[in-house]
């Protein structure tokens, strides 16, 4: 099999992190994306012709003669999972014969986070092609968590006191590179998590220690959460999407812990709070 790796979402948060990390480790890489003109220019990595999963032909002609793909999910709409069932079987008609796919904690086809079924569904359909594969399910982006919290200082939901592992994209991306350059993953699939799950309360106290200013967690019942989202005018699949994933939270779906990051890497998972002293912008928002 081919040592060349093409690494989808080349120009993305995860992407284009393990494509810098396969670079410095002398990988051969292809880079997909949609837009060529934006993937990172990168040592002993070719940028592959524009490519979307939902495009068989382009997707064959951008895999090119990679021996392993690693695919990030594509961007959440309705018809995802048919994109990512795409873009699988043109990967394999191109002669790709690994896939590492980067899925989602507690992926299954009765997941209460509706995104989650749609990674369920896209690791049964690579499972059924019968090429190696190893699954990654990452908790919540630690960005994203911050991102949650409105300007004005507020994360609402229908969390509960319900707890979250949420990961830092630097140890996701660690952890990809580890199982795309080493051996025994394959048929395995790995929970990657931070080293602690918490509370939306204290991740909001967290925000407001990072941030110098109070943050507050608001618990929200299901008809809440749909009411004070309802102004965003989103699709309803968008909708269920935002709701479920704090709901998610709620039932103890995304409390899960694994030592995935420390064990495959040699570093510790960054915590929350580490995560939030490195990066300040994902809080910047919430600075009065």
């Amino acid at each position: 099999m081919s040592s060349v790796i093409a690494v989808t979402g080349a120009s993305g948060q995860v992407g284009g992190r393990v494509a810098r990390r396969l670079a410095d480790a002398g990988a051969a890489q292809r880079l997909l994306g949609r837009h060529p003109d934006r993937l990172p220019e990168l040592p002993g990595a070719v940028a592959a012709p524009a490519a979307s999963y939902d495009d068989a032909d382009a997707m064959r002609a951008a895999v090119g003669d990679a021996g392993t793909l690693f695919l990030v999910s594509a961007s959440e709409a309705p018809d995802r999972v048919r994109e990512h069932f795409t873009a699988v079987d043109a990967a394999v008609a191109a002669g790709v014969g690994r896939i590492v796919y980067l899925s989602f904690l507690g992926a299954a086809p009765d997941a209460t986070f509706t995104f989650a079924r749609d990674h369920w569904k896209t690791e049964e359909h690579i499972r059924a092609t019968g090429v190696r594969h190893t699954f990654l399910r990452d908790s919540f982006y630690q960005a994203a968590l911050a991102s949650m919290a409105s300007a004005d200082g507020v994360l609402q939901g229908p969390g509960g006191d319900g707890r979250v592992s949420a990961v830092a994209h630097d140890d996701i991306a660690d952890v990809v590179t580890a199982v795309l350059l080493g051996d025994g993953h394959d048929g395995v699939t790995y929970d990657v998590t931070g080293p602690a799950a918490f509370t939306l309360a204290e991740a909001a106290e967290e925000l407001g220690r990072a941030a110098g200013r109070p943050v507050e967690y608001v618990a929200e019942t299901q008809d809440e959460a749909y009411a004070s989202r309802a102004q965003y005018n989103a699709p309803d699949w968008e909708v269920a999407g935002w709701v479920t994933s704090y709901e998610a939270i709620a039932t103890g779906e995304m409390s899960t812990v694994s030592d995935t990051v420390p064990r495959l890497t040699g570093h510790p998972a960054q915590s929350f709070a580490e995560f939030l002293e490195r990066n300040p912008d994902s809080y910047r928002h919430l600075k009065r």
